[in-house]
C-alpha cells in the first residue's frame, strides 16, 4: 500500500520584499530616528533589518553604534512609537505601483487552482499595506507583529496564518526574503522559497519575486513530498 501524496493547501508569503516594496519607507523612518538621536544608519544596515521586528530592528541599531548604550525601556519603547508613527505616515503613501513585479499575477495564479494565500509578516502595518496596496482582496488570511508574541525566526507567525487558513502547516509551503524567515519556515514544518540570495537556507532560491510562479512552487512540493 502506498503512501498518498499530501496536497499543498496553502502558500504563505513574507510581506516586505516579497510581495511589496517598503523598504525605502522604513528607510526613511528609520534615518530621521536615527539622525535625530545621532545614531549612524545608512542602506547597508537597513538591509539588515528585513523580517525582523521594530524592537530588534532598533536594537539593530544601536549595535551598530559601538559604545552608545540602549536607553532605558521607556525611552527605548517611545522611540520605537515614534519610527513606527513616522512609518504610518509614510505609508499612506503606498500604491499599487509599489507592489513587486510578478505578485499579483502569482496571487491571482495560486487563487485560480484553489490554493489559499496567506501573509506571515513581522510588521504591525500588515493589513493598512496591504488596504493601500490592494492586494487584500487576493490574501484569505494574515498573521502579523499583532498577532503573534514572538519574531523570525520563531516559527509562531506562520504557523498562525496556517491556523487562520484552517490549513495544517504540512500542507504549506512558505515564501520569504530573509534567512530569518527561511528559518522560521522550515520550523513550522514548511518547505521554503526563498527570494533573493540573502534569504539563505531555502529549499529553492529564485532572485527575486519576478521568477516565482506556481510550476516552481509545485516542483518543489512534489520532490519534498517525494523524498
Amino acid at each position: 500500500m502506498t503512501n498518498e501524496l499530501k496536497p499543498m493547501k496553502a502558500v504563505i508569503f513574507d510581506l516586505d520584499g516579497v510581495l511589496v516594496t517598503t523598504d525605502g519607507f522604513h528607510y526613511r523612518a528609520w534615518k530621521e530616528l536615527a539622525d535625530e538621536l545621532g545614531l549612524a544608519f545608512d542602506e547597508e544596515v537597513n538591509h539588515q533589518l528585513r523580517g525582523i521586528s521594530r524592537e530588534d530592528s532598533l536594537r539593530a541599531i544601536y549595535r551598530n553604534n559601538p559604545g552608545i548604550q540602549l536607553p532605558p525601556d521607556d525611552v527605548f519603547h517611545a522611540q520605537c512609537t515614534s519610527k513606527n508613527a513616522r512609518y504610518v505616515e509614510l505609508l499612506q503613501q503606498m500604491t499599487p505601483a509599489d507592489i513587486l513585479p510578478g505578485a499579483l499575477e502569482l496571487l491571482e495564479a495560486l487563487r485560480a487552482e484553489g490554493i489559499k494565500t496567506g501573509v506571515a509578516s513581522a510588521s504591525k502595518n500588515a493589513p493598512l499595506v496591504l488596504e493601500r496596496t490592494g492586494l487584500g482582496k487576493l490574501i484569505d488570511a494574515v498573521a502579523d507583529g499583532n498577532s503573534v508574541a514572538r519574531g523570525k525566526p520563531d516559527p509562531e507567525v506562520f504557523l498562525v496564518a496556517a491556523q487562520k487558513l484552517e490549513v495544517m502547516p504540512e500542507n504549506c509551503v512558505g515564501v520569504e526574503d530573509a534567512a530569518t524567515g527561511i528559518e522560521a519556515i522550515h520550523r513550522a514544518g514548511m518547505p521554503a522559497v526563498a527570494i533573493g540570495k540573502q534569504a539563505v537556507g531555502g529549499d529553492v532560491t529564485v532572485n527575486k519575486t519576478a521568477e516565482l510562479n506556481i510550476a516552481i512552487i509545485k516542483e518543489l512540493w512534489m520532490s519534498k513530498q517525494k523524498g
